[in-house]
């Protein structure tokens, strides 16, 4: 499944019109397209229907290294295949 999102006011920076590049991205492994180069933790979380809420935290996946939270104003810039993915704000172990 792939959700198609304009994040863009539909011209190139130099007013030709041209396409802006799309970035093929997941949130909780549902595919996403995007066209902007940068979004914010935000805009991130504002692209799933229902948005995410403040009850979970969301990620950025790093192969091979350790995940990256990502705050509502941190600015992240697109690249196809990039993946992201939610878990709970608190977790309370024992319960």
């Amino acid at each position: 499944m792939t959700n198609e999102v304009a994040t863009h006011g539909g011209s190139s920076a130099d007013g030709t019109g041209a396409h802006k590049e799309r970035f093929q991205i997941q949130i909780d492994r549902v595919h996403y397209t995007v066209e902007q180069d940068t979004l914010t933790g935000a805009q991130l979380r504002s692209l799933v229907e229902p948005p995410i809420g403040p009850e979970r935290d969301l990620f950025e996946v790093v192969p091979g290294g350790t995940d990256r939270k990502i705050e509502e104003a941190d600015v992240v810039r697109m690249r196809n295949g990039l993946r992201f993915f939610t878990a709970p704000s608190h977790i309370n172990p024992g319960r």
